[in-house]
C-alpha cells in the first residue's frame, strides 16, 4: 500500500475534504461536452492526465485546442494539462484565454491570480478573485490566495476580515494556521507567536505545524519553547529533518528564520495543504497543477517538490518522480529523503538489487536516517533476506530505545521478518510490543491473532482479536479472509463460507482468498463449487505458489493437500 509520506503529511481540512467531494471542479458556469472533432487528441490526453503522463497530456490537448479552440471544456482540461506538466506560460497564456470564454471558470482566475500574485501585483490578484463563491472547495481555494495578496498589499487587516466570511465548519484550524503565516510575514511577531499556538494547540502531531510554531518562537527569541515542541514531536516517533534543522538553531539560541519568507511562499504552502485534499479526493491531476503552482511561486520549496514527487511515484510515473528528485540540491534538508525515494524507484521499475545496494550506500553515510532504514529493512524482507530486514530493523529501533508510539510498526515489520524467517520464538513478542504501543491496530491484531489460529494457540484470544480488527476495518478483504479462515481451522464451516464469500467480494482478483472459500466449500460438502473456486484460484495465481496444491485438490479433494499459508495484511 503507498501513501503520502508521514513525514510530509500537512494540516488535516476535513471541511475542505467534504466540500472537495461536494463541488464542482474548477469551471463555475462550463458543462463538458465531448468535442464534435479532434475527438481522438482529446480522449488521449484525458487518459494521458488520468495517469499523471503529464508531457503526453499536454501534447495531446495542444492538438486538441487546434480545432476546439474555442470550445470551454477543451480548453479548461489543457489548462489543467499544463498546471499539471508544469508548463506555467502556457498555462497563464490558456487561462486568459479561458476567461474570455468563461469569465466564471475559477481555475482560470486562480491561474491567472497566481501569476500576479508572484509579480506583486498583488491589487489585481485581489480585484481576480473579488466574489468568488465561498461555498465550495475551489472558491475556498481562491479566498485564501486572495488574503495572502492583501498582506502582500500591505493590508492584513482586509485580508483576515475576508477569511472571517469562510465559516465552514472543521476549516478554523487551517485558517489559524495560515492567519499565524501571514502574520508573520507582516510582521507581527506576537500576533504569529499567539496564533501558531492556537495552530499547534490543534495539530501538534502536524510536522508542518510544529515546524512553523518552532521557528515562529525562535525568531521571538523563546528558544526553549521551541525546543520543548520539536523535543515533544520527536517523542512520539516522528522525524523530520526540516525540524531537527530548527531545533539545532534554537539549541544554538540562533534565530531559525522564518517559516514562510515572503507573500509567495506563503500562498505555495496553501497550495500544498490544497493539493493534499484533491490528492485525497482523488483528483490528482489537479493535486499536481497546485503542486506545480505552489513551485511556481516558490521554486526553492523543496518540500512542495518532494511531494510532487511522491504524487508521480504513486501513479507509476517513476522516471519523472525521479527527475524532480534529483533537481533537490545537495544541500537541502530534504535531499536525503529525495535519494531514498529514487533507490525506491529502482524497486518500483524493477530492479530490487540496485535499490537495496543505493539503500545500503545511504544508511552507511546516514546511519540514523529512520526513513532510509525503514525503507532498507522493508525491501530485504521482501527479497526474503530475513535475517538481514530485521537486522536493520532492530538498527532503527535501537534509535530511540524502541518505547515511541510510532515505534510499534518497526516492531510489527521485524516480528514480519522474524515469522516469515523461521523464528516464531522472536517474532511473537514484537507482535505483543507492537500492540503494547498501539492495543488497537488492526494489522497488528490480524496478522498475531491469525498465526496463533494456524499454530492452534490462544484460540479464543485469537479470534477475538481477529474480529476486532475486522470491526475496525470491515471492508478490507485480506483481514475478512483470515477471520474465515480463522473459522475454518475452528471447525466453524458455516461462519467460515458466509465470511469468506464476504472476503472473495471484496477481494475477487486475490488467488488465496478464493483458494480458502474452495476450501470451506469442500467442508460443508460443497464440491462441485469448491472445485469451480480452486479453478479460479489457479486462473489467478500468476507467481504459481498454489498451483501444485490446487492440482493436487483437483484430481482427489481436500484430504489430499494441505491448506496454503495464512493470507495476512503487510503493511507496505
Amino acid at each position: 500500500m503507498t501513501h503520502l509520506p508521514r513525514l510530509y503529511a500537512r494540516l488535516v481540512l476535513p471541511a475542505l475534504a467534504a466540500l472537495a467531494l461536494t463541488a464542482p471542479v474548477m469551471a463555475a458556469t462550463t458543462v463538458a461536452v465531448e468535442p464534435p472533432s479532434g475527438v481522438g487528441s482529446y480522449l488521449a490526453g484525458q487518459q494521458a492526465l488520468s495517469d499523471l503522463s503529464t508531457s503526453d497530456a499536454a501534447k495531446y490537448f495542444h492538438d486538441a485546442l487546434a480545432d476546439q479552440w474555442s470550445n470551454p471544456a477543451v480548453v479548461t482540461r489543457a489548462l489543467s494539462a499544463y498546471l499539471a506538466n508544469g508548463d506555467m506560460d502556457r498555462a497563464i497564456a490558456t487561462a486568459n484565454h479561458l476567461l474570455d470564454l468563461d469569465p466564471a471558470n475559477i481555475l482560470a482566475k486562480l491561474t491567472v491570480a497566481t501569476a500576479d500574485l508572484k509579480d506583486r501585483r498583488y491589487r489585481a490578484a485581489i480585484a481576480e478573485l473579488d466574489k468568488l463563491p465561498i461555498d465550495n472547495f475551489p472558491g475556498v481555494t481562491g479566498a485564501i490566495l486572495r488574503a495572502w495578496a492583501y498582506v502582500g498589499d500591505g493590508r492584513r487587516v482586509e485580508g483576515f476580515a475576508s477569511l472571517d466570511k469562510i465559516s465552514t465548519p472543521g476549516l478554523s484550524d487551517f485558517l489559524v494556521f495560515h492567519r499565524a503565516l501571514m502574520a508573520d510575514v507582516a510582521g507581527d511577531s506576537a500576533d504569529a507567536v499567539t496564533l501558531a499556538g492556537k495552530a499547534y494547540d490543534a495539530n501538534s502531531n502536524s510536522g508542518r505545524t510544529v515546524e512553523a510554531y518552532a521557528r515562529i518562537l525562535g525568531n521571538a527569541g523563546r528558544f526553549d519553547d521551541g525546543i520543548a515542541i520539536a523535543d515533544k514531536f520527536a517523542a512520539q516517533g516522528y522525524a523530520d529533518p526540516l525540524i531537527e534543522l530548527v531545533r539545532k538553531s534554537l539549541v544554538a539560541h540562533q534565530r531559525p528564520g522564518m517559516f514562510s519568507a515572503n507573500v509567495q511562499s506563503g500562498a505555495a504552502e496553501m497550495f500544498r495543504g490544497v493539493a493534499l485534499i484533491f490528492a485525497r479526493d482523488g483528483s490528482t491531476d489537479l493535486a499536481v497543477g497546485f503542486l506545480q503552482l505552489g513551485l511556481y511561486l516558490d521554486p526553492h520549496n523543496d518540500g512542495v517538490a518532494l511531494l510532487l514527487g511522491q504524487m508521480f511515484d504513486d501513479a507509476n510515473q517513476h522516471k519523472q518522480a525521479n527527475d524532480i528528485y534529483t533537481g533537490i540540491p545537495a544541500s537541502s534538508p530534504l535531499r536525503v529523503a529525495a535519494s531514498v525515494r529514487i533507490a525506491q524507484n529502482f524497486n518500483s521499475m524493477g530492479d530490487r538489487p540496485q535499490a537495496i545496494s543505493q539503500l545500503t550506500d545511504i544508511v552507511r553515510t546516514n546511519p540514523n536516517n529512520l526513513e532510509a532504514l525503514s525503507i532498507l529493512a522493508q525491501l530485504l524482507r521482501f527479497d526474503s533476506q530475513y535475517d538481514a530486514s530485521a537486522k536493520i530493523y532492530t538498527q532503527a529501533l535501537g534509535l530511540d530505545n524502541g518505547n515511541r508510539p510510532a515505534d510499534w510498526v518497526l516492531y510489527y515489520q521485524r516480528g514480519i521478518a522474524y515469522e516469515r524467517g523461521g523464528k516464531w520464538d522472536q517474532a511473537q513478542p514484537d507482535f505483543l510490543k507492537a500492540l503494547d504501543l498501539n492495543p488497537d491496530q488492526p494489522d497488528v491484531l490480524n496478522y498475531l491473532g491469525y498465526t496463533w489460529v494456524d499454530k492452534g494457540q490462544n484460540l479464543t484470544q485469537a479470534l477475538d482479536m481477529i474480529q476486532k480488527a475486522v470491526k475496525a476495518q470491515p471492508t478490507d478483504g485480506f483481514i475478512v479472509d483470515s477471520l474465515g479462515w480463522a473459522f475454518f481451522k475452528l471447525g466453524r464451516v458455516d461462519d467460515a463460507v458466509a465470511t469468506l464469500e464476504q472476503a472473495v467480494q471484496l477481494k475477487p482478483n486475490d488467488p488465496a482468498i478464493n483458494d480458502h472459500l474452495g476450501d470451506a466449500y469442500w467442508k460443508a460438502g460443497r464440491k462441485l463449487e469448491a472445485h469451480f473456486q480452486w479453478n479460479v484460484a489457479a486462473s489467478l495465481d500468476t507467481d504459481g505458489s498454489l498451483k501444485a496444491s490446487i492440482a493436487k485438490k483437483q484430481v482427489s479433494g481436500l484430504d489430499s493437500a494441505s491448506t496454503v499459508p495464512p493470507t495476512a495484511t503487510v503493511t507496505q
